[in-house]
């Protein structure tokens, strides 16, 4: 295989896994508000409120891991397939979350009774927090291996004996572990983003949750760590060949730093901004980890799908790679006028507003 091959599929790893860090951040902190929105916004204003901060931008984050999944049936088709196939109960699962998360929003509003507006409040919460720990067990999937077999394809059931093996489930103590880790980081996340985007209740509710959770994810974070050593070692062994990769963890535990600094001189932007790169250290660590694995295999190392057995052709690559640049600065462009179009605080309205 060519060196420019090998360049060009580490290219594509990198620009994959940026893809994906990028919704993380983006759709990360819309997450985390819907898992504290019942608990930050007790009043139906308070709660309108709370929809009025994320409802600009919640659906255009959602670009991202649409392109992310493009991308990376671009690149990496063999790795698509078989993860699409193995994972297929799991994604049925999160494609009925994103249903119900649009679904709640939109229609809590159409009529104007209390146990109407509650059952769907409490919809989107749940919703947003079954995508946030789907989500993670999905991370603690590529971190731990699945089981494939020669020809690359898997089948996760949800569970097997709840522990790592050769044939594990989709559900063990360490990927639940992982989960319950990416809810605490996500939730915290978005109790950032309400802190700089409202006021009053639902900003003093959101600093009390967010000063208790940054304390839990590091616990969590220190647990997931110490089983990661036990779990999947190989991950470790690529950090000790390649000790410069020590910098991307590194990032994460000074940005977390920052961020309680920060919180302690009450500025908020640099909280958000530090929690978010904080996301996008622990994301890359466990990206250059895994390197150059896309899904690790359980029982024969040999099985693995990598960049170079699961690549397109060099030319898909190349080609790919004409037309990535046009398309990632339409999504750059978009986001970023979202963004800043829809900077400040929100304040509370009178009348209805519906945010679909």
């Amino acid at each position: 295989m060519s060196e420019e091959m090998l360049s060009t599929e580490t290219l594509w790893f990198a620009i994959v896994a940026a893809m994906f860090a990028a919704y993380a951040v983006l759709d990360g902190f819309v997450f985390g508000a819907g898992i504290l929105y019942v608990f930050v916004a007790r009043t139906d204003a308070e709660r309108q409120l709370v929809l009025k901060a994320i409802g600009p931008v919640w659906k255009g984050n959602e670009v991202w891991l649409v392109a992310g999944g493009g991308l990376l049936f671009l690149a990496f088709p063999k790795a698509f397939a078989a993860g699409f196939s193995g994972f297929y109960l799991a994604l049925n699962l999160v494609l009925w979350c994103v249903i119900l998360r649009g679904l709640s929003i939109a229609v809590r509003s159409h009529l104007d009774n209390p146990l109407w507006r509650t059952f769907w409040d409490a919809i989107f919460a749940l919703s947003s927090l079954l995508l946030a720990l789907i989500f993670g067990v999905a991370l603690g999937n590529l971190i731990r291996g699945v089981p494939l077999s020669s020809d690359g394809q898997f089948f996760a059931a949800l569970w097997t004996t709840f522990t790592p093996g050769p044939t594990p489930g989709i559900l063990d103590w360490f990927t639940v572990l992982v989960g319950a880790l990416t809810v605490a980081m996500l939730a915290v996340h978005g109790a950032h983003y309400l802190i700089m985007k409202t006021d009053a209740d639902v900003r003093i509710r959101a600093s009390r949750i967010a000063d208790v959770g940054a304390w839990a994810v590091v616990f969590l974070a220190i647990l997931t760590g110490s089983a990661l050593l036990f779990v999947q070692s190989a991950l470790w062994q690529r950090y000790v060949a390649h000790p410069v990769g020590f910098v991307l963890p590194l990032i994460a535990v000074v940005t977390w730093l920052t961020a309680l600094a920060c919180r302690r001189r009450r500025r908020d932007g640099a909280v958000f901004i530090s929690w978010s790169l904080c996301i996008l250290g622990l994301f890359g660590s466990v990206a250059w980890g895994l390197f150059p694995n896309l899904l690790m295999a359980t029982e024969d190392a040999t099985y693995s799908l990598t960049i170079h057995n699961s690549a397109a052709s060099s030319d898909g690559l190349r080609l790919g790679l004409v037309w990535f640049p046009i398309g990632i600065s339409l999504v750059l462009a978009y986001t970023v006028w979202v963004y800043w179009s829809f900077r400040g605080k929100v304040a509370q309205f009178s009348s209805e507003e519906n945010y679909e």
